[in-house]
């Protein structure tokens, strides 16, 4: 599914099939070398699909959109946890962080799509304690 609001010719597709891993970009420049690999860190306790990592998003000039959509296990949602309750998570140096996410339940995707690059190269899905708490 292309970002919304955007002519699929005008966005850069990305996959990783293994480990189930989608990226898409809306961007003045594109690079060759933007794209995804498996990360190489350990996720973190209870993530709920493989690290991976965005490769030359930084790089990336006039950026209008970003995409990322992760295949997630809902089996390892902690008991009691909704199944809504799934965010793409960042990690940064504080640790890692949810991105404002949708979650397909159907596909068991979820997916954050922003203006801004992410605040990290490294993604995963991860349970999101604060999913259903008002902004």
């Amino acid at each position: 599914m292309p970002i919304p609001g955007y002519d699929s010719g005008t966005v850069a597709e990305f996959t990783l099939e293994r480990a189930g891993a989608r990226l898409d970009v809306v961007a003045g420049v594109v690079p060759e070398h933007v794209g995804l690999e498996p990360a190489a860190v350990d996720p973190p306790a209870g993530a709920l699909s493989k690290p991976v990592d965005l490769v030359g998003v930084d790089d990336l000039r006039a950026l209008e959109a970003i995409r990322v959509e992760l295949v997630y296990d809902p089996a390892g949602l902690p008991p009691g946890a909704s199944p809504t309750d799934v965010a793409v998570g960042v990690e940064t140096e504080e640790g890692w962080s949810p991105l404002r996410s949708a979650v397909d339940l159907e596909e068991t995707t979820v997916t954050a799509v922003s203006n801004d690059r992410p605040p990290g190269t490294t993604v995963v899905a991860i349970h999101d304690e604060t999913a259903g708490e008002p902004a």
